[in-house]
């Protein structure tokens, strides 16, 4: 019997979604993020939001758009320097912000979808990312105890998805995707392109469809580069 996790569309795919709800957004700067459930989310109004990202976005795309919107309360990330609307509005109080390790941070999403609790690393120990986190010592190592982290939704991009869920991300999208994706209560999927079945070699799944339970074919995806450097012409 065929398992089909499609949804109609990303209204159907974000359905559930409330104010006061923590979100995981895979993808690493503006590459392979959800696109099309963020933008719905900020059609959705929903507030109060914790979104675990890398990033933040740029002022008008990605999260960015959501933190426009004053939609988001806390953000969990490693790094946020593309966005100044970011930066105004945690030197003001008016977001919360969560900064670690981007290895630890990785590692928490990771440890959240595999069922660890918790994990130590010396990365941040003799700063503020240790203070109030026990420490125990590994072949004359401090390291810092780090808890892992979950969602009530994960909300990841990939490159193709199978009707089953499977899903492979190119490139650099898939730093941050899959272990965010092993991490939510509920793991919504947009793909680029969404295949039946069968249709993917197995060896080059990188997220089985049993960590997905909603996905879709998005669309219009813009796909913007952060930076753009390119060699003078001469």
């Amino acid at each position: 019997m065929a398992i089909n996790k499609v949804v109609a569309n990303v209204k159907e795919a974000t359905k559930g979604i409330e104010d006061g709800m923590t979100l995981m957004l895979g993808g690493f700067g503006l590459c392979g993020i959800p696109e099309n459930c963020i933008s719905e989310m900020v059609k959705m109004n929903v507030k109060d939001l914790t979104c675990i990202s890398n990033n933040a976005g740029v002022d008008d795309f990605g999260l960015g758009l959501l933190l426009h919107q004053k939609q988001i309360k806390k953000m969990i990330s490693s790094y946020v320097g593309e966005n100044d609307e970011f930066e105004r509005q945690m030197l003001s109080g008016e977001l919360e912000v969560d900064l670690i390790p981007q290895g630890s941070l990785a590692e928490r999403c990771r440890a959240g979808g595999a069922g660890i609790p918790a994990f130590y690393t010396p990365a941040g120990y003799g700063t503020e990312v240790a203070e109030g986190k026990e420490v125990r010592e590994f072949n004359g190592k401090p390291h810092i105890l780090e808890s892992a982290l979950s969602a009530d939704f994960a909300i990841v991009k990939a490159w193709k998805g199978d009707t089953a869920g499977n899903l492979v991300f190119k490139a650099a999208a898939r730093n941050f995707n899959p272990m965010m994706a092993m991490a939510g209560k509920i793991t919504i999927a947009e793909v680029e392109e969404l295949v039946p079945e069968g249709t993917l070699d197995p060896n080059t799944v990188h997220t089985p469809g049993i960590f997905v339970q909603r996905i879709f074919q998005g669309t219009g995806y813009e796909k913007r580069i952060e930076q753009r450097t390119v060699r003078q012409r001469e």
